[in-house]
């Protein structure tokens, strides 16, 4: 990791949900000149490849399937344009948008004679509650129902980009809604072995404002910690319960991220036990470990190397109406956040 040499402080958060609160609440503009707030590859949606995107868009075709998905990942470009899920259903196949997991799982039940496939985006926040709906079809004995899993770790990820011999990052605010799950132990690493600062901060101005400000403390007096600044949900271990789920459902396996390649050992698959339920299995679909190059930049955008308005398609050929990429698409994307708020630097 390179260091910085032109004394311009670089703190990334990881999270999307803080990426719009940041934004939304203009907090960019009260920071010191020295001071630049990176966007991170936190938001599920926009880390998910194109090629997930075709995979998904080619089963929805599939005779009698229904494919439940959440609202952000409907208009996600594919490796083209003219591929998304909202243009799938348009022609004709049976795409749904639920909010949970267990919506599907509904679903699957009340329709027994059609095949229900769930694409399960996200992180370690909404992984167990994918699991619980497993866990739930094995014991109702649903067997039209299936998840194409798309669950990802954040530490595989952040020690990634960590590993770029261009990155440039002093200090992390970690996600808080990871860190109910994790614990924040689960973020101990990045002081202890890239002596870096990492803070736990809540989602509320009044939780990101002095969060920022103990990361730029840390920075500037060379005094990297883990410090957890939202005490009132998030604990040391996290939650046993739905980790002790990760871990009895789910084995760490490699996987394809936007912008960040293959990684090793940074998605969630299921066990043997459950792998009636893996759709991707049950149909045969493998993803490949590498992407094609597109136009959209959102990799390098989650990846701390280029702001929204550095692109060159932002607000122009790429926008809301007309997204070329996830992060002008998802609740959670820095393009979006963006051009909504027009905060960002």
């Amino acid at each position: 990791m390179k260091q910085n040499t032109d004394r311009i402080i670089r703190l990334m958060e990881i999270c999307g949900t803080h990426t719009h609160a940041i934004a939304r609440a203009g907090l960019k503009q009260l920071l010191p000149a020295d001071v630049r707030l990176l966007s991170g590859p936190g938001c599920p949606v926009c880390v998910t490849p194109p090629e997930a995107i075709d995979a998904l868009a080619a089963l929805s075709h599939r005779p009698g399937l229904i494919l439940c998905t959440y609202g952000d990942m409907l208009r996600v470009p594919g490796t083209s344009p003219d591929i998304s899920l909202l243009k799938e259903k348009s022609r004709g196949a049976r795409v749904e948008m639920v909010f949970s997991p267990m919506d599907a799982l509904a679903m699957a039940a009340a329709q027994p004679d059609k095949e229900v496939v769930f694409a399960g985006v996200g992180f370690e926040t909404t992984s167990p509650g994918t699991l619980a709906a497993i866990r739930t079809a094995e014991e109702r004995k649903i067997g039209n129902f299936s998840v194409f899993m798309l669950l990802r770790l954040v530490e595989p990820a952040v020690r990634a980009l960590l590993a770029d011999p261009d990155c440039q990052i002093d200090g992390f605010l970690c996600p808080g809604h990871v860190a109910v799950i994790i614990g924040a132990e689960g973020f101990r690493f990045l002081p202890e072995e890239y002596r870096l600062p990492a803070v736990i901060s809540g989602f509320e101005p009044a939780d990101i404002w002095p969060s920022l400000k103990e990361l730029i403390r840390q920075v500037r007096e060379n005094d990297p910690q883990l410090v957890n600044l939202y005490t009132r949900t998030v604990s040391a271990e996290g939650n046993a319960l739905a980790k002790q789920l990760m871990e009895d459902m789910t084995c760490r396996e490699g996987a394809l991220w936007r912008g960040l390649g293959y990684i090793e050992g940074s998605a969630l698959g299921l066990k043997s036990r459950y792998k009636d339920f893996d759709a991707a299995a049950r149909y045969g679909i493998v993803l490949p470990d590498k992407s094609a190059p597109t136009a959209c930049r959102c990799g390098d955008v989650i990846c701390g190397k280029l702001s929204p308005e550095g692109c060159p398609f932002f607000g122009k050929v790429c926008t809301p109406d007309t997204p070329l990429g996830p992060c002008m698409v998802s609740s959670e994307g820095s393009c979006a956040a963006a051009y909504t708020y027009g905060n960002l630097i």
